[in-house]
C-alpha cells in the first residue's frame, strides 16, 4: 500500500473493514471461513463437518453475510453459502497461511 493509499481510507472505510475482522476472527466463524473455501455449501453440511447445531450454524452465517463476506442463496427448503469473491478468498487464504499455529512457532 503507498502513502498516498494510507492517507485515504475514510473513517467509513476504517470501520467497515474492522467490523469485518472482527466478525472473521470469532473461532467457529475462521472454522467456517477455511471449510467453505471456494466452495458453496448448505448449512446443515457445514454444521456437521464442523460439529455444531444447525441453528448456531445459521446465527455465524448471518454475521458473516451481514458484513458482507459471504452471500448466500435460497434453493427450495436448502441455504447454500459461500465466500464473497476472490479478493476475500485470498485475504482468508493469506491469513491462513500467516496465522496458522506452524508458522507463529518461528
Amino acid at each position: 500500500m503507498t502513502d498516498d493509499e494510507q492517507e485515504s481510507v475514510t473513517p467509513e472505510d476504517a470501520v467497515l473493514t474492522a467490523d469485518a475482522l472482527k466478525a472473521m476472527g470469532h473461532p467457529l466463524r475462521w472454522r467456517i471461513l477455511c471449510a467453505l473455501g471456494d466452495k458453496e455449501v448448505t448449512v446443515g453440511d457445514l454444521a456437521r463437518q464442523i460439529g455444531t447445531t444447525q441453528s448456531n450454524m445459521s446465527q455465524h452465517l448471518d454475521q458473516l453475510r451481514n458484513k458482507r463476506i459471504l452471500v448466500s442463496r435460497k434453493e427450495a427448503n436448502r441455504m447454500y453459502y459461500r465466500v464473497r469473491n476472490e479478493a476475500l478468498l485470498e485475504l482468508i487464504g493469506s491469513m491462513r497461511s500467516v496465522l496458522c499455529e506452524t508458522n507463529l512457532n518461528d
